[in-house]
């Protein structure tokens, strides 16, 4: 496993120490591999984010007005017993 020195104001290591002692982590490791995991996650959902747009966006525009696909919205969640 691999060892890492940062380096970080008094304050942000008195709030990591106290998140630490509140019991939401056990430790200040712990602390900030939730940090790493949190902002891999919100990465690959940004990525995915922008493929469904570059997605959406080739695909052209809808010859349908807003009314009809809210309708057969509508009408597919009432089949399949959503609504």
């Amino acid at each position: 496993m691999a060892k890492i020195s940062i380096s970080m104001t008094d304050g942000m290591n008195d709030y990591v120490q106290a998140r630490v002692k509140a019991g939401d982590y056990n430790n200040t490791s712990e602390y900030f591999r939730d940090l790493v995991r949190r902002d891999q996650d919100r990465r690959d959902a940004h990525e995915k984010l922008r493929e469904m747009l570059d997605h959406a966006e080739a695909s052209g525009i809808s010859p349908r007005t807003p009314q009809q696909i809210m309708s057969d919205v509508k009408a597919k969640f009432k089949a399949d017993g959503r609504i």
